[in-house]
């Protein structure tokens, strides 16, 4: 039997756990070591028998891991930690700045060439699975309008910005998308509609207590940026709603194409998720593309490389002849 493909992975937040989870449920891979910032001694990971080391320590592991998975932030961590460890391993990330991704790229793309390796950037649902269904419904159905809707889901972003407004001592914001539109839309109607216009916002506060709460919905709706543009409700609910009601980190969406084909005939394309953990999601993806990262490597295609650029057989454990049978 092959031997499994060795697998690293750097942080150990939401994201970093839900990647444990995954390479655990994969037939052919094994968790060599996971890699933090922190005091290894104080990050508890789901399985006891596997390393936990600091990040200074990866630059020892070259000859023991075959792909290194990079679950930072896209603010500032994957920015400098892709490039750093694409000259020592093979990599995969979910960089997802979408108006960077391309000089995220190259400043990857520069260094896996040098070094030899495969790093695979910017995977997740969006970018990535969403991306792919954007171009192929595109390419399918040349004639039409693509429209990309998000949630209902928890945004992590907005849900920071509302907890910076004072008198909230907690809080979270949903993404919600227009059930009008998104209705609209599937009826080939095409609506000229702006991303705000397509989505509405939902917010769930936790006030300090004595603390003016239609101060806090009026700068909240106000918020450049985050709310102003969009309709935008505020909930006050207690500390123990919050907790009951909002821990979960939920999220989804739609991508569909509403094309034309031939004398006018209506052709919509839709690609959705609904999904109970977005981290645990995200760590799907990036955990299957895993493998295309190690067997591109094993091809001699270096370099950085999006999901353009790798067919689906290369994420499927299956071989070829699998799929070719028991798929197509």
């Amino acid at each position: 039997m092959e031997s499994k493909i060795r697998v690293g992975i750097v942080g150990y937040g939401n994201l970093g756990r839900g990647t444990e989870a995954s390479i655990a449920q994969q037939p052919d891979m094994e968790l060599v070591a996971v890699f933090s910032r922190r005091n290894p001694d104080s990050v508890n990971i789901i399985n006891p028998d596997v390393s936990v080391l600091h990040i200074d320590e990866a630059k020892n592991y070259t000859d023991k891991i075959d792909v290194m998975i990079l679950c930072g932030g896209s603010a500032t961590d994957l920015p400098e930690q892709v490039p750093t460890f694409a000259e020592m391993f093979n990599t995969v990330d979910s960089y997802d700045t979408h108006a960077k991704i391309p000089e995220f790229f190259a400043s990857v793309d520069k260094v896996a060439q040098a070094s030899g390796k495969t790093s695979v950037i910017s995977v997740g649902w969006d970018p990535g699975m969403f991306s792919v269904n954007r171009v192929m419904s595109e390419a399918l159905l040349p004639e039409g309008e693509t429209y990309t809707f998000w949630g209902k889901g928890l945004s992590q972003g907005h849900s920071d910005a509302v907890r910076r407004v004072e008198g909230v001592k907690k809080g979270v914001q949903y993404t919600i998308p227009s059930e009008k539109v998104i209705e609209q839309v599937r009826n080939g109607e095409n609506p000229d509609v702006s991303k705000s216009d397509r989505h509405v916002r939902t917010c769930y506060i936790v006030a300090e207590e004595g603390a003016d709460t239609a101060k806090i919905e009026q700068e909240i709706k106000t918020m450049p940026n985050y709310f102003a543009d969009y309709e935008t409700t505020v909930h006050f609910i207690t500390e123990e709603e919050l907790k009951r009601d909002h821990s979960s980190m939920p999220h989804g969406g739609f991508v569909i194409r509403s094309g034309k084909t031939g004398e006018g005939n209506n052709q919509i394309a839709e690609y959705s998720l609904t999904l109970d953990s977005n981290p645990e999601f995200t760590a799907s993806v990036l955990t299957a593309y895993t493998r295309a990262a190690y067997r591109l490597n094993k091809e001699g295609q270096k370099g950085a490389k999006t999901i353009y650029d790798v067919a689906p057989g290369y994420i499927s454990p299956k071989s070829a002849e699998e799929l070719r049978r028991d798929y197509l």
